[in-house]
């Protein structure tokens, strides 16, 4: 199961108390102060860690706390701080206020960290000759996490147009293939070899009409797309579902517009799949008269004209 969005509650750990002690002796029967203060709570650190892929772990935990300090005892010995509470998160997850929606930190890398609720002071001992006092209360929270997946390159295009046959024909990813729509239901990614360099690729599940609006989770697909270099849109040239490839063209980005205008600055490559069809023929000519942009005729199926289209993403890179 992919899980790219999430609640959970932090709380930091409090301060240890103060001690309120004197040392007594046979000679000083009165004693001087000697209370050590509290240990400092433990903070709670979010980390964006590689080896974590999704956010499905926080579907079944949602409190996470950090130690408290302990109190500072009698020889002015001060309580030992607590220890932290670390939450792993994948890279590209961001980080958001559940009440006010406020982003609070974008860990768009590996191994960035922040600390999201601080740990309460200790409390002052009596050595400093002044009334011993309770640690102060840790920090408390609730915080959305949201996942932006990490790739250079983001695959789109509506239903059914071989987007899945495609990542599977150029990379080490073995998505779900068959011949109806909607048969990829989550973001997958997967890592192109070239000569010059490696990239990685993510396969965006179907966008359909209102796609903008949050319809056929809409949202939760378009933020993926976000974070990629290049779109590569796949068009159905042998429109097998009855769809009209000129009409998908302009419909799908139309969606990525009303979604964010960022989107439609990215650079765009185009390629018409299915072109081992015979009724792609006369589409494709239809589609480059009307289109008229560069365009990559290929077959996902056949692995026809994927080289060209691979190292025209190679060259943008």
């Amino acid at each position: 199961m992919f899980i790219d969005r999430t609640k959970i509650h932090l709380k930091a750990g409090d301060g240890g108390s103060g001690c309120n002690s004197f040392h007594r002796t046979r000679v000083n029967p009165r004693g001087k102060p000697d209370g050590g203060s509290g240990g400092d709570g433990g903070d709670c650190i979010i980390i964006s860690d590689r080896n974590i892929q999704t956010l499905l772990d926080f579907q079944y935990r949602k409190l996470f706390k950090a130690k408290p300090g302990s109190h500072g005892s009698s020889n002015q010995k001060t309580g030992r701080r607590g220890e932290d509470c670390i939450v792993r998160v994948p890279p590209g997850t961001v980080i958001m206020d559940a009440e006010t929606s406020e982003t609070l930190r974008d860990l768009s890398s590996v191994d960035q960290s922040v600390i999201i609720a601080s740990g309460g002071s200790g409390g002052r001992g009596n050595s400093r000759f002044r009334q011993a006092n309770k640690g102060a209360p840790g920090v408390e929270r609730d915080v959305i996490l949201e996942l932006k997946l990490i790739a250079e390159v983001g695959l789109i295009g509506y239903p059914n147009a071989g987007k899945s046959t495609l990542i599977s024909s150029v990379s080490n990813t073995r998505p779900k293939i068959a011949s109806y729509p909607f048969t990829t239901k989550e973001p997958k990614l997967g890592v192109v070899k070239c000569q010059e360099r490696d990239f990685v690729i993510a396969d965006i599940p179907g966008l359909i009409k209102g796609a903008h609006a949050g319809r056929g989770l809409g949202h939760q697909f378009l933020r993926h797309v976000e974070r990629t270099k290049i779109l590569l849109h796949i068009v159905d040239m042998a429109a097998v579902d009855g769809r009209d490839p000129v009409t998908d063209y302009h419909s799908l980005n139309e969606e990525l517009g009303l979604y964010s205008k960022k989107l439609l600055r990215k650079r765009q490559i185009l390629a018409c799949n299915k072109m081992d069809l015979p009724q792609a023929k006369e589409n494709f000519k239809r589609f480059t008269e009307v289109i008229k942009r560069k365009v990559y005729p290929i077959s996902a199926l056949d692995k026809e004209g994927l080289t060209e289209l691979i190292q025209a993403i190679e060259e943008v890179l």
